[in-house]
């Protein structure tokens, strides 16, 4: 299920769920780059975003600047995977904005359990922790 794109207030961004708006070379380009997704496959990196409820972040004109998915039921369970914001567009605490907007999704709320395992951007995570109840939080 799709939902309308969430836009920021003052930037010229928008989060969208639609998977047919993911620019997949470069979702794949920042995966395989990186140390959790090294050298994964194109089809993978696909199949992964297509089978999750997936976030897109967004430029109105420069187009997808950012992902995150979530692996889940939506019914009790949830674990996020593949949070990326392009290093063009870091420091304009979009990411947080993303994870509120992820963490406030429809299909979210009332989980039993949300997981994340990270080797980084543990402050990040911490302020999106306090934001979900801590029968949400693991």
């Amino acid at each position: 299920m799709t939902s309308a794109p969430v836009r920021h207030e003052s930037l010229p961004y928008y989060i969208s769920t639609d998977i047919t708006e993911f620019d997949f070379d470069r979702v794949h380009a920042w995966l395989a780059a990186s140390y959790w997704a090294k050298d994964i496959p194109m089809d993978i990196c696909r199949r992964g975003f297509e089978n999750s409820l997936s976030f897109g972040l967004f430029h109105e004109h420069d187009g997808q600047m950012g992902c995150a998915r979530m692996i889940t039921d939506r019914a009790t369970f949830a674990y996020l995977a593949d949070v990326y914001i392009s290093a063009e567009t870091r420091g304009q605490k979009l990411g947080r904005w993303m994870m509120d907007v992820v963490m406030a999704h429809p299909d979210l709320q009332g989980l039993r359990r949300m997981m994340l395992a990270t080797s980084d951007m543990h402050p990040l995570y911490r302020q999106v922790a306090s934001l979900t109840s801590p029968n949400q939080r693991s």
